[in-house]
């Protein structure tokens, strides 16, 4: 059963960008939701650019709403129960788990940053540093590129990606707290540019503070899974990917019944994301760096073309 509050349709703020290992993941579980193929990434600072393309194939990008919908039918016909409702009143023994008025032998929580899960089940979490948030908004204009776009500024990444025929979303990362997505735009005059005229298509949707340390993973029969298990940025695309990594490690871990190696399995298929997104979060929290990341990628393709290739995996 899934317990969710919202009603249909869902969103969040989000990149809308399925790498190409994220796709496959989705794809391999019968989920095929529909979208605008990228073939790469971008990495742009006024005239200077550097790409790479994807040598596994391509990704794609797709409105959260619709990643959603396509989810939860893929969900349906696999018999899976929908609950509307909040998890609440959390209760385990030895034998199972109460909430939300269900009693259950495990309880999954895939609640997101602020995981409710996560707090009714006692494990403790903290927002980490550098504090970084994350503000999206759509924009009716036809893709002008067939890969993603990360526009850099010395305070922010502008992440541009195509999600229909006629319609992108422009992400904002940035650690300016309160600071407006019109504001921030203000920092992206060449992308501004871009953009021309093209009208907002949808409201913008903000996501903070985006780093979050989790103290475990597993609380009893409790099991926490994507950004709910603990998250470092959206600087690297892989939030999807990510997530259905780990619900393979968690579905494995209840049907062996070995929630401890849960634990261990979620830091071994996390690794290389925590240190390289944290890394890269650090290093370029100086603003030097910041500067030079697009002149060394544009000066060493091959290694912009390999960090790529490894993160689309």
């Amino acid at each position: 059963m899934v317990v969710e509050p919202r009603a249909d349709p869902i969103d969040k703020a989000c990149g809308e960008g399925l790498m190409p290992g994220g796709l496959a993941r989705l794809l391999a579980l019968g989920v095929d939701p529909a979208g605008v193929p990228f073939h790469g990434i971008a990495y742009r600072a006024g005239r200077r650019s550097a790409h790479a393309r994807f040598a596994a194939g391509p990704g794609r990008g797709v409105r959260r709403t619709t990643l959603q919908a396509a989810l939860r039918e893929r969900a349906a016909s696999a018999g899976i129960e929908w609950s509307c409702g909040r998890v609440a009143g959390l209760r385990q023994d030895a034998h199972g788990v109460e909430a939300a008025g269900v009693r259950a032998r495990w309880l999954v929580g895939a609640d997101g940053l602020h995981s409710r899960v996560r707090r009714e089940a006692g494990i403790a979490s903290a927002a980490g540093t550098p504090a970084r948030f994350g503000q999206r908004r759509h924009y009716a204009v036809a893709p002008w590129s067939d890969l993603v776009e990360v526009w850099w500024s010395a305070h922010a990444e502008a992440y541009v990606t195509p999600v229909a025929p006629d319609l992108v979303g422009v992400a904002i990362l940035h650690r300016r707290a309160g600071l407006g997505y019109e504001a921030l735009l203000e920092g992206f005059p060449e992308l501004k540019a871009r953009l021309g005229g093209a009208g907002p298509a949808g409201p913008v949707r903000g996501a903070g503070p985006l780093r979050r340390t989790v103290r475990a993973r597993v609380r009893g029969r409790v099991l926490l899974v994507g950004d709910a298990a603990g998250y470092e940025d959206a600087l690297t695309g892989e939030g999807v990917s990510l997530a259905l990594d780990q619900a393979e490690a968690a579905v494995s871990a209840l049907v062996s019944g070995d929630l401890a190696g849960y634990e261990a399995q979620w830091r071994r298929r996390t690794r290389t994301y925590r240190l390289l997104t944290r890394g890269l979060v650090l290093l370029t929290a100086a603003r030097p760096v910041r500067g030079a990341v697009v002149p060394l990628c544009v000066a060493v393709p091959p290694l912009f073309r390999g960090a790529v290739n490894v993160l689309a995996g």
